[in-house]
């Protein structure tokens, strides 16, 4: 079968789909990744279904099961409300024997909780922010080896969910109530960082036995100045309010590096991407101090792939257009599966 004339099945969270169009097959009021993604996936030639998960995994299954398609778009990041299931639903399809694209249950796990995440990149080598955790019921201790100004924040969030500027804490007895806020507000652990100054960097990977690192993209925060109440890290508002953005003169843009420095970030972020058995496509956050070290902050198994964010921006600036984006992490995902075979 060619690669441009592929029965793909798109799985998407069943809170993204539009009640008057399941298949996506008109533009929706707000554009959407799964609207982006399944209009180009037709424009390229293949023949594209969108299939709901909500709370429905076995009638999933046995859809996948009876009727299997050439290679499965995976777009979840949740299951009945929860994003600890997102390996679940990666689990179900690796069983089903299905090629299907981004990280598998063993990435997701990895990356979900923050904490496991950072004690496994520290065993490799790799600088992260030294942190606490505090789970719910759990005796509240703060260790005195770790310094103020700290970041809380949920332990197994994503979407810079939970962040805020007052996740950043300077005395212990904000550390408490901040941590009791995540408690109640999320009922999950929560993770105690120390803030780590400097630039905030986002790099995105490509690849399974070889990787390519794309341009480097740089959120700026650029009217904050010397004002307290002002954002210096990504917080909720930051990432999804427009107007809060404009606000505070926060844009995103390319980093301009020192090719030495880029090697070092190039090199650290594959080796993230392999340590934490990311596949496909992948992307990685992280910070570079005023003093030149990096510090990874995030991994991010399946970023956002929508038309404009970070992975396509970054694809786009060499030369790969959207559509072609698409394309490559479709091959990716078949050429891996049948290697595997």
């Amino acid at each position: 079968m060619k690669l441009h004339n592929l029965k793909i099945t798109v799985l998407v969270d069943g809170a993204e789909v539009f009640a008057d169009d399941p298949q996506f097959e008109g533009e929706p009021p707000k554009p959407i990744t799964e609207y982006h993604v399944i209009q180009s996936l037709r424009v390229i030639g293949h023949t594209v279904t969108a299939l709901a998960v909500d709370v429905n995994m076995p009638d999933i299954v046995r859809t996948l099961a009876d009727n299997p398609p050439d290679l499965i778009f995976n777009l979840t990041e949740q299951y009945n409300g929860d994003r600890m299931f997102d390996k679940n639903i990666a689990a179900c399809l690796e069983l089903l024997d299905i090629p299907f694209t981004g990280a598998g249950a063993m990435g997701l796990m990895l990356c979900r909780d923050k904490r496991l995440c950072k004690q496994l990149l520290g065993l490799h080598k790799i600088r992260v922010p030294a942190f606490l955790s505090f789970v719910p019921g759990q005796r509240y201790q703060c260790s005195g080896k770790l310094h103020f100004p700290m970041v809380v924040k949920p332990a197994l969030e994503d979407g810079s969910e939970g962040i805020a500027n007052a996740s950043i804490v300077h005395t212990s007895d904000a550390l408490r109530e901040r941590v009791e806020f995540v408690h109640s507000r999320w009922n999950q652990p929560a993770i105690a960082e120390e803030y780590i100054p400097g630039r905030e960097l986002y790099v995105s990977v490509l690849g399974n036995a070889r990787l390519t690192v794309l341009p480097v993209r740089e959120c700026r925060f650029e009217g904050t100045g010397d004002d307290p109440d002002g954002p210096t890290m990504l917080t909720y508002r930051a990432k999804w309010n427009d107007d809060y953005r404009e606000k505070w003169k926060i844009n995103f843009g390319f980093a301009d590096l020192e090719p030495t420095q880029l090697k070092k970030i190039e090199k650290i972020c594959k080796k993230v991407y392999r340590v934490l058995h990311l596949q496909d496509y992948g992307r990685i956050d992280l910070r570079l101090r005023p003093d030149g070290n990096i510090v990874v902050l995030e991994a991010n198994p399946n970023p956002d792939i929508a038309y404009g964010e970070e992975v396509a921006e970054a694809a786009e600036k060499t030369g790969m257009d959207y559509e072609a984006l698409m394309q490559q992490i479709v091959q990716m995902a078949r050429r891996r599966f049948y290697k595997s075979r």
